[in-house]
């Protein structure tokens, strides 16, 4: 299968595995990864928070990295994509209301382009209207916003190693199930990797 050019959704303090990893793993593979955020240019970075899962009643969080962005939010063109990637963490909170990234969103929704999305980065799908009818899974405590907004809840969770396929959506509930997710997305893609 031939090389994708894949849009990657970040803004500051998303979630630092779920965006390192991924853009890795694509790369790897040979994909072209641009990962934009509003308000920021290529070459220009966000800031990262690790996320872990230590015992508590929720995820712990730390600083993480300086994540590079690739291209400029404002010049991208959705249609120019073949996938979309939209990381958790804090970021997808306020990404939400941004409604150029809801747009951006809405394009892969309606064209039916392969959209893997983790954790936290189902509040976007939510708020683009994207999980009416739609199976997903995500974070626990997204539960709520995904039936609320119309999608069938999987609680892959118990070990947050599973990903969830409904078409062309896959989603996981955190950076646990990067091996899942990751294999069930390059699937979509067309690649051949993963039992």
């Amino acid at each position: 299968m031939p090389a994708r050019n894949i849009l990657m959704v970040v803004g500051d303090f998303v979630e630092d595995y779920e965006a390192m990893v991924p853009l890795q793993i694509l790369e790897m593979l040979g994909h072209t990864v641009h990962a934009v955020c509003p308000g920021k240019v290529a070459g220009e970075t966000v800031k990262t928070a690790v996320h872990d899962f230590e015992g508590d009643q929720t995820y712990s969080e730390k600083r993480g990295h300086n994540f590079r962005l690739h291209a400029t939010f404002d010049e991208i063109r959705a249609e120019d994509y073949d996938a979309l990637v939209i990381p958790g963490g804090r970021s997808p909170e306020y990404l939400r209301l941004n409604e150029k990234v809801l747009g951006c969103i809405r394009h892969f929704v309606d064209a039916g382009k392969p959209i893997a999305s983790i954790c936290h980065g189902q509040q976007l799908l939510v708020a683009a209207g994207a999980l009416r009818g739609r199976t997903c899974t995500a974070y626990p405590a997204l539960r709520p916003d995904v039936e609320g907004a119309g999608g069938t809840w999987v609680d892959a969770n118990e070990t947050f190693s599973n990903a969830v396929v409904d078409g062309n959506l896959v989603t996981a509930p955190a950076w646990p199930a990067h091996p899942s997710w990751m294999v069930e997305f390059t699937k979509l893609l067309g690649d051949k990797i993963g039992a």
